[in-house]
């Protein structure tokens, strides 16, 4: 497979998966509304925060960003631009996101607390030192499953509502496949990996991924939600119930996730140029 079908290829493919979910009679926002939606959603700094999954990069290699020279923050910060992750999620929204669909969400983030889990959701997208925001999450988990006043339990409720049919483990499964399937073709690694043993290896371990991706987001969601009420949790748990809400969110996670993978396979092919102590 050449290199243009692995980048451009999924790319091309996902718009038309994607225009599945939306109700084929109804019609795409304008671009307008669509700038509009991303902002008053939190979903462009969502976007934003994907260059952040960068450092990830060469881990699932067994590599360190040392390995590939001192122009590593550069490139990374070229491929994961902020504008060509933006561009690329209006080119898809334009095609499926209906103004139905558009305007019953963005009539919810848009109230009082709407706008007030947009600023904890963003400020928990950009934070700076995750690692310590994870594990105050899983304090605060761990005390309100102890506590037993129903914040666990709403967590979880948020997390099936936004999370519809394990798409998230799938996804994540995706992108390592192609990110590393990328890699191997641009002659990152000095071995060929063959795709049918790696989506193999990854399955074998999919239900611990699973695991460790549910445990992660109720951590998450109990750290970015530490100061709402329990009334504010159920309000907004509910909203994500809804079955328009679920829409949204299953077209906004497939573009998120369509958007980090195709970003790790421009990566893979950067990184072939780069060698340590080298400038590109």
């Amino acid at each position: 497979m050449s290199q243009r079908s692995l980048i451009q290829a999924p790319f091309i493919a996902i718009l038309a998966v994607i225009a599945l979910l939306a109700p084929p009679q109804a019609r795409a926002a304008d671009r307008a509304n669509l700038e509009a939606f991303l902002e008053v959603t939190g979903f462009d700094v969502a976007l934003e925060s994907i260059k952040q999954s960068a450092s990830d990069a060469p881990e699932m290699l067994g590599m360190s960003p040392n390995d590939f020279g001192h122009d590593w923050a550069r490139v990374t910060k070229q491929v994961f631009d902020t504008d060509t992750m933006h561009d690329m999620a209006i080119e898809i929204l334009s095609e499926t996101l209906s103004d139905e669909l558009l305007g019953h969400a963005a009539g919810f983030y848009a109230s009082p607390l709407g706008q007030k889990l947009v600023q904890l959701e963003n400020a928990a997208h950009m934070a700076e030192d995750s690692a310590a925001h994870r594990a105050e999450g899983a304090e605060l988990l761990a005390e309100a499953r102890a506590a037993g006043n129903g914040r666990a339990e709403m967590f979880e409720r948020m997390a099936d509502a936004i999370d519809t049919e394990d798409q998230s483990v799938r996804a994540v499964q995706e992108i390592m496949v192609r990110f590393l399937m990328a890699a191997s073709y641009a002659g990152v690694l000095d071995y060929e990996i063959d795709e049918g043993a790696l989506r193999a290896v990854i399955r074998n371990q999919e239900d611990e991924m699973r695991a460790d991706m549910t445990e992660a987001g109720l951590a998450n969601a109990a750290y970015t939600y530490r100061d709402l009420t329990l009334e504010e949790i159920e309000t907004y748990t509910e909203a994500l119930e809804a079955p328009q809400m679920q829409e949204v969110y299953e077209l906004m996670n497939a573009i998120q996730y369509e958007i980090m993978a195709n970003r790790f396979e421009v990566l893979a092919a950067r990184m072939a140029e780069m060698h340590p102590g080298e400038e590109l």
